[in-house]
């Protein structure tokens, strides 16, 4: 006999009370099915998901630089099976795919460290950063790597100068000690040479461009304290074929701001991106040296250049620019008409537009939509075609979990963003009066940004019944000059704040379970995890990859491009005014008392593994439930996909024991310190 629907729900919830009421249920032995939606009951976080680790990391998609020559694309994409090392591929018009350098190589620059534009390609020759050893190689057809740069020395941002039979790159200099030089150099085509001084004297270089004409070239400088989202030099000077730049002359120096992306029309006009009113918007001098802005909108045609290479837009004739931007975090591509100022829309249905380039056959870019689709795009008219895509698991679109933009007030007024993930998966629903476990997710930044691109990680939680939000706390980009400065001086605090709060605002939605909320960050974002377990009690886990503890130690250790950003962000240290000791939570560890996963690379050169090692001994020896992940030959972020997937399934281990639910699945243990000390569920 059938049974009413209402008495089939309650004896599901008795028998879930029975489960619960004896411990952590194990989805995995005894399952409740909801009879009139076919679906499997069972608690958050529990739920089987088709979408494991494996499918996350485990493919190649890590696209770099993209480059056009003659009737070639040519792009970096990280190799899975080289333990996430980086080749270069070469892209035809007819869509053939080569390898035109193995990822064995490893392509890679530390220029500023975090590096960016590790290879420049001219003809069938491929001159490239080695990441071992840093030596620029030229690669032809048929020969053995040859090295044309000096140990001690990195080079990247390359560009062609045939007239001078040379190439002009960025140099910096780790020879002497103290602070490495910065420079461009001319470096010699065919042997191994120190490089000839074209430009020196500015604490750091970036974005070298020739005119089309190969009689000048332009560049960006900047000087401490600066960061080159704060205020930048624009700089000209004539190229001599026979070496060196004559009447060099900086533009604007009247203006303050940060200028990035300089790039020189077909008929020799410098273009450049500012944010001069807010906004990172399109300029160009004039030819009689006026400042003219192409378009005025209230949105970013440029990103915070951490790595060099950022291209926002390109020329697609002279009368006509393509460009990427960012408006309140969603990526758009437009085409600039220059001689009537007109517009028009291209693309609207992308999380992320990045590599905006001319080529033989249009203009391409990297693209990652809101859903899974991602890879190479060519500009069709008013629409785009997919050129290229990396080889990825198929994921069924059931599963796949939409983001919701969310907006709410800080603590002194100030709107802050993020985009909300709910659970999804159509094969389980949660017994009735439950809300999700919620994940916060922190960028690594602090200039950095949550965005609408498609992340297989997210969907790797949301499937498993978790809720995610991807924060935009103050200080990261797209948002304007001002409110990526607005943590300046603050950080510490309002990005913690606005965690909280963000945290706050989804529980009274009622979307979220508020005894069940952790955070995840790497880097700065694992600075506010700690931060927000130590002067909150909000969280009641957290996971920090890399995180800094210690802003004394981290300004101590800081690298060149760093060194001063310290004192942009917290102020300057004083002993009447100790503030990086007041907002480092590895002095407050007094009042960490929630459970905490630490996962470092052991050859961290930004955050070094002392710092999350004396968070580990410290809320070990306290009885605080701690556990601590270190992976040899890894840096400040994890590269290798095998250790990319241990971490997430350690995280998931981890907030199981945590909150008290049973991982579906076959999930390693994690050896969890205090472990007897976590809060049964």
């Amino acid at each position: 006999m059938k049974l009413p629907v209402y008495v089939t729900f309650i004896v599901s919830i008795f028998l879930i009370s029975l489960l619960t009421g004896c411990g952590k249920p194990d989805t995995r032995s005894v399952q409740v099915v909801d009879k009139q939606g076919g679906r499997t009951i069972a608690p958050y976080a529990s739920w089987t998901s088709p979408i494991s680790a494996e499918d996350v990391y485990g493919l190649s998609d890590d696209f770099g630089e993209l480059q056009s020559v003659n009737d070639a694309l040519y792009f970096i994409q990280s190799d899975s099976t080289a333990d996430g090392r980086m080749g270069i591929k070469r892209l035809l018009n007819d869509g053939s795919l080569v390898d035109a350098l193995s990822a064995e190589f490893d392509v890679r620059t530390k220029v500023h460290e975090y590096g960016g534009s590790p290879f420049l390609a001219i003809g069938q020759s491929i001159f490239a950063s080695k990441a071992d050893d840093q030596l620029l190689y030229r690669i032809a057809p048929n020969q053995s790597p040859v090295p044309l740069t000096l140990p001690g020395t990195r080079h990247a941002d390359c560009v062609s100068y045939p007239k001078g039979s040379r190439i002009i790159c960025i140099r910096e200099d780790h020879r002497k000690a103290g602070e490495p030089v910065s420079s461009i150099v001319g470096v010699n085509l065919n042997f191994v040479a120190e490089g000839e001084p074209l430009a020196e004297g500015a604490d750091f270089y970036a974005s070298p461009k020739v005119s089309p004409n190969m009689k000048q070239l332009a560049w960006i400088s900047w000087q401490h304290p600066n960061m080159p989202w704060d205020h930048t030099e624009l700089w000209i000077g004539e190229l001599d074929p026979k070496g060196g730049i004559h009447n060099k002359t900086r533009l604007l120096a009247d203006k303050r701001g940060s200028i990035t992306q300089p790039l020189f029309s077909p008929d020799g006009v410098l273009y450049f991106v500012a944010d001069f009113d807010n906004w990172w918007n399109l300029y160009r001098i004039s030819p009689d040296g006026l400042l003219e802005q192409v378009l005025d909108k209230d949105a970013e045609f440029a990103v915070p250049d951490w790595k060099l290479g950022n291209h926002n837009y390109a020329f697609e004739s002279e009368n006509t620019i393509v460009a990427s931007f960012i408006d309140k975090g969603k990526a758009s591509l437009i085409r600039i008409f220059l001689d009537t100022g007109l517009t028009e829309s291209i693309a609207v249905d992308f999380g992320e537009i990045t590599q905006v380039v001319k080529g033989e056959a249009g203009i391409y870019f990297v693209g990652n939509k809101v859903t899974p689709e991602k890879g190479i795009y060519r500009v069709n008219g008013r629409g785009t075609e997919l050129i290229y895509s990396p080889k990825l698991t198929v994921l069924d679109p059931s599963y796949v979990s939409r983001a919701k933009s969310i907006s709410f007030k800080s603590d002194d007024d100030m709107t802050i963003y993020g985009y909300f993930y709910g659970p999804n998966n159509p094969d389980f629903i949660a017994p009735n009066n439950t809300r999700p476990p919620l994940i916060v997710m922190l960028h690594s930044g602090p200039t950095a940004k949550a965005s609408l691109a498609f992340r297989r990680d997210i969907q790797y939680w949301t499937s498993r019944g978790f809720a995610v939000l991807d924060l935009n706390y103050r200080g990261s980009s797209g948002f304007g000059r001002a409110y990526r400065q607005s943590l300046y001086g603050e950080w510490g605090k309002a990005d913690v704040k606005d965690a909280v709060r963000a945290a706050g605002y989804l529980v009274n939605k009622g979307w979220v379970d508020g005894t069940k909320l952790a955070m995840r960050g790497s880097s700065a974002g694992g600075l506010t995890v700690l931060s927000a377990l130590a002067f909150y009690d909000t969280f009641k886990a957290g996971v920090s990859y890399a995180g800094i503890s210690d802003m004394a130690l981290l300004r101590q250790d800081a690298h060149k491009f760093e060194s001063s950003y310290l004192d942009q962000l917290v102020g300057k240290n004083s002993p009447e005014n100790n503030v990086y000791y007041e907002r480092s939570p590895l002095h407050h560890l007094e009042e960490l008392k929630e459970p905490l996963l630490l996962i470092q690379g052991g050859g961290d050169t930004v955050v070094f593994t002392k710092q999350s090692v004396r968070v580990f001994n410290a809320l070990k020896a306290r009885g605080v439930p701690t556990a601590y992940l270190e992976f040899k030959g890894e840096g400040h972020a994890l590269k290798h996909p095998k250790n990319q997937m241990i971490s997430i399934e350690a995280e998931l281990y981890f907030y199981g024991k945590v909150f008290g639910f049973t991982p579906a699945g076959d999930i390693p243990s994690l050896k969890i310190e205090n472990a007897h000390r976590l809060n049964k569920h």
